[in-house]
């Protein structure tokens, strides 16, 4: 493994998303800078805090430290705007309506149904019972609900953990396709060979700071 690297100046270009010393009572803190149209990838063993990363920079856990987008302060900007700018997806998404088609607009639809198209999931899953879909069904659905909200930054927990490999890969060249466009990405995985395909740079959580791999 090569030695450790300083992570909080590791972009050159001017960053999309800024971290700085960010941190919760066991975790952090964290300093990390992310160029639109990057991927980085997040690994470590479970309960190292992966999640609680990701969570604080959404917002949605308690902690310390400063996240900027571009120039603007999270602090400075609503919360509901935030999150329409920097979408969280955890692993096992909520579901707040009784079928997934109701969490789209009639506007979204084609870029949707595209989208399901490129995922290889049928237009009638939209109308289906939540509950009764699979999970691989839902963490592909809730990518696209993700992506149909047009994010400047995707914050993805496992988002493949319960797909097959043409699954993963259909994913992830989804995902490529929108960081050609601009998107930027924090990805949490446990597979070395996917943040290797994925990621531009990796990162371990170990002994709570974030260590370049």
């Amino acid at each position: 493994m090569p030695p450790d690297k300083d992570t909080s100046h590791a972009v050159q270009s001017q960053p999309l998303l800024r971290l700085l010393a960010l941190q919760s009572s066991h975790r952090g803190p964290f300093s990390l800078e992310l160029a639109a149209g990057e991927c980085t990838s997040i690994m470590g063993a479970s309960g190292s805090g992966k999640s609680v990363l990701l969570r604080m920079i959404a917002d949605l856990d308690p902690h310390a430290g400063q996240v900027y987008l571009e120039d603007t302060a999270r602090d400075a900007m609503p919360a509901p705007e935030w999150r329409r700018k920097v979408v969280y997806q955890a692993a096992e998404p909520a579901w707040w309506e009784p079928s997934a088609a109701a969490h789209f607009s009639a506007e979204d639809l084609p870029a949707v149904l595209g989208m399901m198209e490129q995922l290889g999931l049928e237009p009638a899953l939209l109308e289906s019972d939540v509950t009764r879909l699979s999970t691989g069904q839902r963490q592909r659905l809730a990518l696209i609900r993700s992506l149909a909200c047009e994010p400047r930054v995707l914050l993805l927990d496992e988002p493949t953990a319960a797909l097959d490999q043409a699954s993963i890969l259909a994913v992830e060249k989804l995902l490529h396709q929108r960081m050609e466009q601009g998107l930027a990405v924090i990805w949490v995985t446990h597979s070395d060979e996917q943040a290797g395909r994925v990621s531009g740079r990796r990162f371990e959580i170990r002994e709570r700071q974030l260590h370049a791999l």
